[in-house]
């Protein structure tokens, strides 16, 4: 299936390694100009090298922080400047701590809610003039199945992801007149450094996965291709009428009906 996705440019926050740098290969692999950012210039760097190498299109690194402004600002300004447009983004961002509600501190708080809810609705803020004059795009926001399902110690992030399902819900309804979709992907247990966060205290990694596996339908911990994949479908012309909905991405392990 052509997603026709060529020529469109994209850009993929925390893009340097895990579900970021999979969703950058895929929009790549559709012919998208793919602009990645992270923080870590180095990693990054020879990220947009082998995305290349593996696509053959062109792929722009420019590092910056989601939760500093001024670097989102320049980041998107030098995305506009060097193509005239921007298509696609990709929200994305390393996910709070996990701990118990009693051990997070006011500070602990606002940093999860500048890493989460701030830094996706200033980055969509700054794309959105870009899509609106060019009469469509697509915001595709990296969530948590946290939203759908309780995941035990994860308060910071379901509480800040929970505030991206309700924005998220509300701008398709503002920006849908343009032909802007918002969306979200909410991925269960992906095969990520992350996942590691997830295990409970002192218990060996391995026992740890299989316990974890045990409750997935598929049998088996989701691959970052896999994510990758339901990304460049969502930004493509054929997803143009899906918006302001969250899909989960976990091989049937939310037993939640809705």
């Amino acid at each position: 299936m052509d997603l026709k996705l060529k020529d469109k440019v994209a850009i993929v926050l925390a893009a340097s390694k895990g579900l970021g740098k999979a969703s950058a290969l895929a929009l790549s692999a559709e012919g998208a100009k793919v602009v990645i950012s992270s923080r870590n210039a180095d990693e990054l760097n020879k990220t947009a090298a082998e995305i290349h190498q593996q696509t053959g299109n062109e792929v722009i690194a420019i590092p910056a922080d989601v939760s500093i402004a001024e670097q989102m600002t320049a980041l998107i300004k030098k995305t506009a400047d060097i193509f005239g447009r921007i298509d696609i983004l990709l929200n994305n961002g390393g996910g709070p701590p996990f701990d118990k509600f009693e051990h997070f501190d006011d500070e602990q708080w606002k940093k999860a809610f500048d890493l989460t809810i701030l830094a996706f609705a200033r980055t969509s803020r700054e794309v959105l003039p870009y899509m609106q004059k060019a009469g469509s795009g697509r915001i595709i926001n990296i969530i948590s199945g946290s939203v759908k399902s309780v995941l035990n110690n994860a308060v910071l992030s379901t509480s800040m992801r929970m505030g991206v399902v309700g924005m998220a819900k509300l701008m398709a309804d503002e920006y849908g007149p343009y032909q802007i979709t918002v969306n979200n992907i909410a991925p269960g247990l992906i095969q990520t450094e992350r996942i590691k966060e997830t295990f409970p205290k002192g218990m060996d990694p391995e026992q740890a996965l299989k316990e974890k596996t045990k409750n997935i339908p598929a049998g088996r911990i989701g691959k970052t291709e896999e994510l990758g994949a339901l990304v460049a479908f969502l930004a493509s012309e054929q997803a143009a009428y899906i918006s302001g909905t969250t899909i989960q991405i976990d091989g049937g392990a939310t037993r939640a009906i809705i």
